[in-house]
């Protein structure tokens, strides 16, 4: 029995976990990987130097005011139809209830969200379940006892992030049902409170998933405008991310966090885990924080670097700039866990059919055999560097354009320097993981 990294439950077919096995299964060597990558980049940057002299991107958001009711009902049905596996299905490895938290939702939200936009502001089940009861008590939804204070910003769907990723790849007995029921039992007193005090508004910046979905709902080429769905340039997508105080910190636990799961499944960071006589979950949560760490500290000194020589305000370039970190975010996500969706995806619909492991079929999926989809391990492993490297070379173009409007024109392209070292450090780090693991 081969275990799903990153989940903690056990998976029955020949899945390796979330990549494609290792560093000889690629079919291009690392250096000329390495290489190609930092190539890419530093063409990249001097084509937008040259080229791309004035902002350009609108920044066209991709919200809709007000969540809609048949996909409110929607997502009302399947939390409970979730819930009859959590609650009453056995504690064993058929029950689909892991397999959902974190494949189907967690990892799902993904390409849901690139598609759609921030989709789960309209699932969420819990902002449906708070509509409802200012609706019984004829209270404005929007209306809480006190008004959310501006500087919390993204603060609290941060810390969120924190506690799912350490609950997904650090808590003990992670994919039991006990442990799954209290997270989310706590995780609903926390929103539902947060809701009550300061209103619906809590859900946009306070809601983990919610903040997740409309990160990565930012590069979504849909958006509905005046009543009507319409494309867009995925980069004004992305340039028009509301702007507030934690969302650097959302998308660095979410960038760093990833790149921890990487490490974790690394055979050097097994055997160190084997024989440092330390607790796993004490030494996974160290490594775990100081790999988000190293993140930050890395964002955070090319910003700081860039705002000096830009003549800006250390605080408003790592705000202004968090933007540009989403599409490496969202690379290294897809990288990362794209075999993980695809094949125990595939495991946890086929056994969606039968929650309560009684031999049912309700969803008529329980036959359902894994097929790879034409997903060979050179064709993966091609599509991981893609997209990390594409990632990243995003970032750049999002980068130069947000720094063209924030520095002094004489100094634009020089304030740029740090942050083209902080791609070509995020681009090298994302490789050696991918290759390492």
């Amino acid at each position: 029995m081969i275990w799903t990294a990153g989940t903690g439950f056990p998976s029955t077919g020949m899945l390796l976990a979330h990549g494609v096995g290792g560093r000889q299964d690629l079919p291009i060597p690392f250096a000329a990987a390495l290489a190609g990558a930092v190539v890419a980049l530093l063409v990249s940057f001097a084509a937008l130097g040259y080229l791309w002299r004035e902002p350009r991107l609108a920044g066209v958001a991709a919200y809709l005011r007000r969540p809609a009711w048949p996909l409110q009902l929607a997502g009302l049905i399947a939390a409970g139809y979730f819930c009859v596996g959590l609650l009453f299905g056995p504690d064993t490895p058929e029950n689909p209830t892991a397999g959902v938290f974190y494949v189907l939702f967690w990892v799902g939200m993904v390409p849901l969200s690139l598609v759609f936009g921030p989709v789960w502001r309209h699932l969420n089940p819990l902002r449906t379940l708070h509509q409802a009861a200012c609706a019984l008590l004829r209270r404005d939804p929007a209306r809480g006892w006190r008004p959310l204070p501006a500087g919390v910003g993204y603060w609290p769907a941060a810390a969120g992030l924190f506690a799912f990723v350490w609950l997904e790849l650090v808590a003990p007995e992670r994919a039991t049902l006990p442990v799954i029921s209290l997270w989310l039992a706590l995780y609903a007193v926390a929103m539902l409170t947060g809701a009550a005090v300061y209103g619906s508004g809590w859900f946009d910046r306070g809601d983990t998933f919610e903040a997740y979905s409309t990160v990565v709902g930012s590069m979504a080429p849909i958006v509905r405008q005046d009543g009507r769905f319409a494309f867009r340039n995925p980069l004004d997508g992305m340039a028009g991310l509301p702007h507030a105080p934690g969302l650097p910190a959302l998308i660095i636990v979410l960038l760093g966090s990833t790149m921890y799961d990487s490490v974790s499944n690394a055979p050097v960071w097994v055997r160190v885990v084997q024989e440092s006589g330390l607790p796993a979950p004490l030494l996974g949560t160290l490594g775990l924080i100081v790999v988000i760490a190293l993140v930050a500290a890395i964002f955070l000194v090319a910003t700081t670097w860039a705002a000096r020589l830009g003549q800006v305000s250390p605080r408003t370039v790592a705000i202004e700039l968090a933007h540009s970190l989403v599409p490496i975010a969202v690379g290294y996500l897809v990288a990362h866990y794209f075999t993980l969706f695809l094949f125990e995806g595939q495991r946890t619909l086929a056994r969606l059919s039968d929650p309560l492991d009684t031999g049912a079929n309700w969803l008529g999926t329980a036959d359902w055999t894994l097929q790879s989809l034409g997903a060979t391990p050179a064709a993966i492993a091609m599509l991981q560097v893609t997209v990390i490297v594409l990632g990243h070379i995003l970032g750049t173009a999002l980068a130069h354009d947000r720094a063209l409007t924030l520095f002094p024109h004489r100094t634009a392209v020089a304030g740029q320097v740090p942050l083209l070292t902080l791609m070509v450090i995020y681009t090298v780090l994302g490789l050696f993981l991918l290759f390492a693991a």
